[in-house]
């Protein structure tokens, strides 16, 4: 959902719609200012990106169209009246620092449900386990 500055602002209770067919509907939702592709700020910006390096798929909502009620509308989920806020599977995670603190101890993919969280894992395991076979001619 994109911010039109030539169109009417949602009001409160369009804003409490959105929030909420939002986080329900979606298996992860960033609510930032701006959109992923023009960040109004910069922890929206943080968010974004670090969302992006693991799921190409996730809804942006742009809270610039309203932003007191989108505020008021999103702490009634979270707790928290700051944004961004990032929700996977109806849960909510937390804004862009607990996204790089999550990202930091390498837990983001899995929280993200991301397509190879697991894949990465295994991959690890794999090198560092491996058997020593010496028909193998791996440049590695």
């Amino acid at each position: 959902m994109t911010f039109d500055p030539m169109g009417e602002a949602l009001d409160d209770e369009e804003v409490q719609d959105v929030v909420d067919n939002a986080i329900e509907n979606n298996e992860v939702v960033l609510f930032m200012k701006g959109t992923p592709q023009l960040p109004q700020c910069g922890y929206s910006k943080r968010a974004a990106g670090l969302i992006g390096q693991y799921r190409e798929d996730f809804e942006a909502v742009d809270t610039l169209q309203n932003l007191g009620a989108f505020r008021e509308a999103l702490e009634e989920h979270s707790g928290w009246e700051t944004i961004p806020q990032t929700f996977v599977e109806g849960e909510f995670v937390g804004g862009s620092d607990v996204l790089a603190q999550l990202d930091e101890e390498g837990d983001l993919a899995a929280t993200l449900n991301a397509a190879d969280a697991d894949g990465d894992a295994g991959a690890e395991a794999a090198t560092d386990g491996g058997t020593d076979d010496d028909d193998l001619d791996a440049p590695f």
